[in-house]
């Protein structure tokens, strides 16, 4: 049996590229967790897109075991991802330990999303041990970062670890500093008015929180937890406190980091519980896990995350919508902040209208299901929500730009906003305050950061941040600025429904919400990328940008045309003239009553940006 007093659970929290795998990867090397022969880079991410990135897409745990002093500890670690779409994944991780690594790139310096993770650990009262990456590099600078680090935190420049994660030079003194300064697990630290329940014989019934998991056809739902009390066995009855649903444990293991079966989980440990269950809805991340005979309370959950894009996905062949229906509920088995809800468009069929947590994440789920389940998507538009109030003073939420009403039908449009801050050097203020402009960016407190950097806060319209925003901003300050951002709130739009119409019919998958200011611009680029990518028809296509009750722009696809004349020679040229006469009456009827048929090759083209 370990002693609870010999573990230690923490997580490495940074910016996303600033040396999170690795630095795990040479913690695995120096406890002997993975034999040499089976290293690699990036070994807790596991899966072939966050490989092919070079990203953390999903949080991952590891157990490892640490000699110090001539006492053998425990060490769970759980890695977490760095970009601001997958905070949620952040979130969750944080739950489930005492203490965090901060790791901040010595090239980089403190960046902005630095500063995001810094504040979900210390709201959650984590233990932080400061420490700086990259110190090998040539263009490293960890005096000044050191001191950036030691001023956010309010600590000593003493206090702050430098490690290489290629050469593991520094790891061994930040996994001492993880014994020494981050706390043991406490049962039931984390519910004040917690009483542990006791059998008669005094034994403690066993609680533990889901913080994540994973789906196997052959063994069901597998919960990732972390237990604050008891024990937990194989064939336990064991009860979802929130969905009530009863379930007997087919094996527990640890993650080694890969699931390896072991008689028991105790208090403080992380590790997985096989639950047989194989519906969906039944497992949630948050839920509690106790005894079924002698429940104990449940532990505090996650928020459910607000999405903040909208995606409508429908599969390029309806006979597969079947399979995206099965795919998407397994997806959200191993990714709690999507949603979704089925929806019908009248051009493409049956669908889902799913909710992401930024155009990142809408991105890597996309690609997921092509990958992990071979289904070919055709995605309309991102959006977001609007709340809209009309003219007889009912108000709704429009989740589609389809949805969205007709000109002149409401009194105003609300829309949500977001508080940024961006972190960059000052030669490149100039740049990105000009592009702020281009995106209805309101520049706020503008102070001086660390060692020729500058911090901006703005507060601007979550729909232009989705406007390519964040590639713009990389661009306008070469790669050097960082962006993280929060939802703040509502507040009046001054927006407009831009219908793409085709032979008289507007097409729903094109329909998009933009700035009036915009409206023009936009209505043109629609209709000139549509007009190069539809094939030409049997008759004359109009191709139309309408909004704010009128055709802003308008382009004319000409026909394919016969040649009904070809095996003529010679004679009267009247011969050819009722020829053509005849193609030219069938045209007209073909247009009055023919319909346009758009491949999906062009909705997938219309939707890259």
């Amino acid at each position: 049996m370990i002693n609870r007093q010999n573990i230690r659970n923490f997580s490495i929290i940074a910016h996303i590229d600033h040396g999170k795998s690795t630095l795990a990867d040479r913690m695995l090397e120096i406890t002997h967790t993975i034999e040499k022969r089976k290293m690699m880079a990036q070994v807790l991410d596991s899966m072939e897109l966050e490989r092919e990135r070079g990203i953390t897409i999903k949080m991952q745990p590891v157990r490892m075991e640490y000699s110090y002093n001539g006492e053998p500890y425990v060490l769970n670690l759980i890695d977490t991802p760095g970009h601001i779409d997958f905070s949620y994944e952040v979130s969750r991780a944080l739950k489930a330990v005492e203490g965090s690594i901060l790791l901040v790139d010595s090239t980089q310096g403190v960046q902005a999303q630095t500063l995001t993770t810094l504040e979900m650990a210390r709201s959650t009262g984590l233990t932080i041990i400061p420490v700086i990456s990259k110190i090998d590099s040539p263009i490293a600078r960890p005096k000044e970062v050191k001191e950036e680090v030691a001023q956010l935190l309010g600590c000593s420049i003493d206090d702050v670890y430098e490690v290489s994660g290629k050469t593991g030079e520094g790891v061994d003194a930040v996994l001492r500093a993880v014994i020494d300064k981050i706390k043991p697990p406490e049962a039931g630290e984390t519910v004040e008015e917690f009483v542990a329940q006791k059998s008669s014989e005094g034994e403690e019934s066993p609680r533990a929180l889901v913080f994540d998991f994973q789906y196997s056809n052959h063994r069901g739902v597998i919960v990732y937890v972390r237990m604050f009390n008891g024990e937990i066995r194989k064939n336990d009855t064991l009860l979802f406190s929130a969905a009530n649903e009863k379930f007997i444990v087919l094996e527990v293991g640890i993650f080694h980091p890969d699931q390896i079966p072991r008689d028991s989980l105790q208090a403080g440990e992380i590790g997985y519980i096989v639950t047989g269950i194989k519906q969906p809805g039944i497992a949630s991340v948050g839920d509690t896990v106790t005894s079924a005979k002698r429940p104990s309370p449940a532990l505090p959950g996650y928020m459910n995350p607000a999405p903040v894009v909208w995606a409508s996905v429908y599969p390029e062949s309806q006979d597969d919508f079947n399979l995206l229906r099965q795919a998407l509920s397994r997806l959200k088995l191993t990714d709690a902040s999507l949603s979704y809800e089925e929806e019908t468009s009248g051009t493409l069929g049956r669908g889902y209208r799913c909710g992401f947590l930024g155009m990142l994440h809408l991105e890597i789920l996309t690609e997921r299901l092509h990958r992990e389940f071979n289904l070919d998507l055709i995605i309309a538009t991102p959006s977001i929500t609007y709340e809209v109030e009309y003219l007889n003073g009912e108000k709704k939420i429009i989740y589609s730009p389809a949805l969205f009403p007709d000109y002149g039908s409401y009194k105003q449009v609300q829309e949500p906003w977001v508080k940024a801050k961006i972190i960059t050097p000052p030669a490149y203020v100039g740049n990105i305050i000009t592009l702020l402009y281009e995106h209805e960016g309101e520049v706020g407190a503008s102070e001086i950061f660390g060692e020729n950097r500058n911090s901006i806060e703005v507060d601007m319209p979550l729909r232009e941040l989705m406007r390519g925003f964040f590639d713009k901003l990389k661009s306008a300050s070469s790669g050097y600025a960082s962006l993280s951002y929060k939802i703040t709130g509502m507040r009046v739009a001054d927006v407009a429904r831009l219908d793409v119409v085709v032979a008289d019919e507007p097409v729903i998958a094109f329909t998009r919400v933009v700035s009036k200011k915009r409206v023009q611009e936009e209505a043109e680029s629609a209709v000139e990328k549509l007009y190069n990518v539809l094939p030409r028809q049997l008759f004359v296509v109009k191709i139309q940008g309408q909004a704010l009750g009128r055709i802003l722009s308008s382009r004319t696809l000409s026909a394919l045309r016969k040649d009904v004349t070809g095996y003529l020679y010679g004679g009267d040229i009247t011969r050819k003239m009722k020829l053509l006469e005849k193609q030219k009456r069938g045209k007209k009827k073909m247009k009055a009553r023919g319909k346009v048929n758009i491949p999906h090759e062009v909705f997938l083209k219309m939707m890259k940006q």
